[in-house]
């Protein structure tokens, strides 16, 4: 979502690192071009203003002018104020409350029925009995669409309808809640095209009857400036507690999420990054400054691969891997389960360094890449996975037409293979320092 705005930050930071001592027209000239891309980016014009002014005057301070490396401690500021902007990591209240009620509101095209499901099987994992509640009557099997994706997940909901009214159907589902032991209630209440009157009486009356811990605005982060007014306006009618950006992996300039926190006042609680029922993150600021300036995001990554990947088959490959027989099928293996983690550009920015891979820079890493990669070996015998030696011409060829790829293909993906496998025996010996980056830049 930010790769514009992270370009042109780090463009900018580039050349403030290469200067050895920094004048304060030095340092004018590299807020003008901050100031530019945040605008640019779709940051609150006051947001922007607040931030470079604090940015500012912490970096014409002793702190850089008198420092050894006064570029790297003018990012280094940017960094804390960007955190600072973007508020503190937003956590459920749920208090001692049995049932907990969690409202969520929110314009229609938000997101907010899927993200119900997604905060209910989040929630469900941490050991809560969730009740998700159809209370959006208006829009067209809005209740059908709640109904399908808690039996996906294997959650309860509760429905009656679209004849009885909204108020009414979420203190239904209370007492559904009471009577079948459920802890925790997530009503996914009606929203409009645009707020109006009518709306916000009714949500008003939700609130009032349900009395919810939380009251949590679903907004799309696609939706730039006009997400930080929509805020604004349920904020003043409702009173909201959090807030959850939806579509944050989508192509847009990403200033609502560094607004609306400012601007509203209300913590950003999570960020859907996808439209799997999985990819609901809890939001963390540092981290989300950390990728928003090149920086990665190592933790994320790692939460992401604890949670995904197969433990047992980590361990066999650990084993594999000390004894020196790693092979294709392995490989194979590796591929889809790095694919379980979400779309391998998002994996790449949350690596210092690897944000700015591409097809051009490091083949490989692009989805279509990795799908021809999975074609060719299961094009291969099992045989030829466990010892790519056999592989002669006529195997070559065989293959080529079974994958839908040419004999240069297959070359490319041994040759690969081979460096893949001498990197391996380095980074298990202990001497390939730096292998582990170089590999995924090749893969």
């Amino acid at each position: 979502m930010f790769e514009s705005l992270t370009d042109r930050l780090q463009a900018t930071f580039k050349t403030l690192t290469r200067r050895g001592k920094l004048s304060e027209a030095d340092v004018d000239n590299a807020l003008r071009e901050v100031r530019l891309a945040l605008l640019e980016a779709d940051v609150n014009y006051r947001v922007v203003k607040a931030f470079t002014v604090r940015v500012k005057e912490r970096a014409v301070g002793s702190e850089v002018m008198t420092s050894l490396t006064p570029g790297q401690q003018v990012v280094k500021i940017v960094h804390e104020e960007l955190i600072k902007t973007l508020g503190e990591p937003g956590r459920l209240e749920l208090g001692n409350q049995s049932p907990a009620v969690i409202m969520l509101v929110g314009l229609q095209g938000s997101g907010k029925t899927s993200t119900a499901a997604k905060l209910a099987l989040r929630l469900s994992k941490e050991g809560k009995r969730p009740l998700l509640v159809a209370a959006d009557t208006y829009r067209p099997a809005a209740v059908d669409q709640l109904v399908t994706l808690a039996n996906q997940l294997n959650l309860p909901v509760f429905q009656e309808g679209t004849k009885t009214s909204p108020p009414a159907i979420c203190v239904h589902s209370i007492q559904e809640a009471k009577r079948s032991g459920r802890t925790l209630v997530i009503l996914d209440t009606a929203g409009r095209l645009h707020i109006d009157e009518r709306m916000m009486d009714e949500l008003k009356s939700i609130k009032k009857q349900t009395n919810p811990v939380e009251v949590l605005l679903v907004a799309d982060a696609m939706t730039g400036q006009d997400a930080v007014r929509v805020a604004t306006d349920f904020h003043q009618h409702v009173g909201l507690t959090g807030l959850i950006l939806t579509k944050v992996d989508g192509d847009a300039r990403g200033g609502a999420s560094i607004s609306m926190r400012e601007v509203t006042g209300v913590p950003i609680k999570f960020l859907a990054v996808g439209e799997k029922t999985d990819q609901l993150e809890p939001f963390f600021p540092d981290r989300l400054a950390s990728r928003i300036l090149g920086m990665g995001d190592m933790l994320s990554l790692i939460e992401k691969a604890e949670q995904t990947l197969d433990q047992e088959k980590a361990l066999s490959l650990g084993k594999k891997l000390a004894k020196g027989q790693f092979t294709l099928e392995d490989f194979l293996a590796q591929l889809q389960e790095v694919k379980k983690m979400g779309p391998i550009g998002q994996l790449l920015d949350m690596i210092p360094g690897l944000s700015k891979l591409t097809a051009d820079t490091a083949p490989g890493v692009t989805e279509s890449e990795m799908r021809r990669i999975e074609a060719i070996i299961y094009s291969m015998t099992p045989e030829e996975r466990g010892d790519p030696k056999v592989i002669n011409a006529s195997r070559k060829r065989r293959i080529a037409r079974g994958s839908g790829t040419t004999v240069q293909d297959i070359n490319a993906l041994l040759r690969q293979f081979q460096e893949m496998q001498r990197m391996m025996k380095q980074l298990t010996s202990g001497r390939g320092r730096g292998g582990l980056f170089s590999l995924l830049g090749r893969l």
